[in-house]
Order: structure tokens, then sequence, then C-alpha cells
């Protein structure tokens, strides 16, 4: 199964929460180079992670956006655990019932 953009970002913050260099971000996150390279830049134009001379470590912004993916995935984990993810569509899943704010617009 491939992951997710989102399960990409997280594991390159979790990574960089302790500082790594490109290398070592690459091995422990299963990437190669080039999509090393995207993701890091889209994370520090998002100021989610800053490169402090050879490592790559995640800022106050990014662990605050990983503290809320957590969030994320602790509340949907009970709708996962079927035989098949993904087997139900999302607007069958009544959130809004769940507690959740319906997006203003």
């Amino acid at each position: 199964m491939n992951r997710s953009r989102i399960d990409i970002i997280i594991d390159i913050l979790e990574v960089a929460k302790m500082g790594v260099n490109k290398t070592g971000l690459v091995y422990r996150t299963n990437l190669n180079f080039k999509l090393a390279n995207n993701y890091l830049e889209i994370l520090q134009n998002q100021g989610l992670v800053e490169k402090m001379l050879d490592k790559y470590i995640t800022t106050d912004k990014g662990k605050a956006f990983l503290q809320k993916a957590n969030e994320v995935t602790l509340y949907l984990e009970p709708f996962m655990k079927t035989s098949a993810v993904g087997s139900f569509p999302l607007s069958s899943m009544n959130l809004y019932s769940q507690g959740v704010k319906s997006p203003s617009v």
C-alpha cells in the first residue's frame, strides 16, 4: 500500500524532530533523494522544517502540525478498522454528529 502525502509529511517531521541530515532522512523515511528534496522544499516554505548547517529540524510550527495530525489519526482510527479500508464513502461517516464543527463558508 502506498503512503499518502500526509503520511510522508508526518514521517519527515517525526524524523526531523531531533535533527537529521538529508541522507539519514532519506533512509529513515524510505524516500528517494528527489522526493525528499521536493518535500523538504515544501516543508521549509511552510515553516514546518528548517535547515541548520547540514541538518533538517522540525520547527515549533511543525511540531504543532504533528500534534494535530496525531489527534486526527486517533480520532479516525475507529473508522479505519474495517477489513477493507476505504470500503465505505467518507460521507457515510457522520463526523458532525461526533462533535466535529462544520466548516464555515
